[in-house]
């Protein structure tokens, strides 16, 4: 009789990590919400530039007024995709403001510079300007009761290297955390202020004739995407401040991880401009980030917000 023995199990040594970073591994990475249905596109051309997020749109001439039709596609397309890229557009001022009133009523942000419009910010960026929105992760104006629902951004004037644009995912951000994490955060409320991000680059006096206009909000951590009802996680390293009804510290270091969210690659799309091209987001669904790597070289965009909903 010949008896068989198993082989002793190896003992490794302590080989633990620090807690609470971003997960390391194989990502969940569905572009549409569970039983949406994909359909072709009739009257352009889509090309997709990474796998839930972002892209570029082909056949469209944005200066013209959009039909019903395309207009319908164009949303779908926005609502799949979350960020849509158009080359080469070369819009006059009015014909993107045009273009942004399709879906909506633009908004005013009397915190930053215009062009020739209200309704337009104008970043002007060149050796030695002020730095605002950039090298920042970010889903814009979180602080108002009602977040812009999506911006439409032009480059005006392009440095000869640097200056991308990278827009994040934040369905897949909310989709690949931690079960124990998504049960802390459904149905929490955050506080988003607009001092935090702005005092980045402009003094107190700059920033104090505005806190009775823009007061602390609350917002969702997770919000429903009121048209196609995903779940997404909506904070923000520029504005969010604290979770309501939760200690300090324990915030402080629950937000930390959750901002970790849009540094992942996977939900990430880059964009390297050129002169003239147009992209238009989805912020609701997204964060960006504006990349300053172009000293002393310049760079002009501009860009129009329209006003969005409440949060739920």
């Amino acid at each position: 009789m010949t008896v068989t023995t198993s082989a002793p199990v190896p003992v490794l040594r302590d080989h633990r990590i620090p807690a609470d970073g971003v997960y390391e591994g194989v990502r969940v990475l569905d572009r549409l919400p569970t039983g949406a249905e994909e359909r072709p596109y009739e009257l352009f051309e889509l090309v997709p530039q990474a796998r839930t997020i972002g892209a570029e749109i082909r056949g469209v001439d944005l200066s013209r007024p959009l039909t019903d039709a395309l207009r319908e596609e164009l949303n779908r397309a926005l609502l799949e995709w979350k960020v849509l890229f158009f080359r080469g557009q070369h819009l006059t001022s009015a014909a993107q403001r045009a273009f942004a009133r399709n879906w909506g009523e633009l908004e005013t942000n009397p915190l930053l510079a215009t062009g020739d419009a209200d309704e337009v910010v104008r970043f002007d960026k060149a050796a030695g300007a002020t730095p605002t929105f950039e090298n920042v992760w970010h889903t814009d104006v979180t602080f108002r009761e009602r977040p812009a629902l999506g911006a439409v951004l032009q480059l005006r004037e392009v440095p000869p290297f640097g200056g991308d644009t990278l827009w994040a995912d934040m369905a897949a951000a909310y989709d690949n955390l931690p079960r124990e994490v998504r049960e802390r955060v459904d149905g929490a409320y955050a506080v988003h202020d607009y001092l935090p991000g702005f005092a980045r680059f402009y003094p107190a006096e700059r920033l104090a004739p505005f806190q009775e206009q823009f007061p602390p909000v609350q917002h969702p951590v997770v919000r429903r995407h009121p048209e196609t009802g995903r779940r997404m996680l909506f904070v923000n390293a520029s504005f969010t401040t604290h979770i309501v009804g939760m200690e300090r510290r324990e915030s402080d270091r629950l937000l930390r991880l959750l901002f970790q969210q849009a540094h992942v690659p996977e939900f990430q799309v880059r964009f390297r401009w050129q002169r003239g091209d147009v992209a238009f987001w989805d912020n609701r669904a997204t964060q960006h980030y504006a990349v300053n790597d172009y000293a002393p070289h310049r760079r002009v965009a501009e860009r129009v917000a329209i006003a969005g909903d409440r949060p739920f």
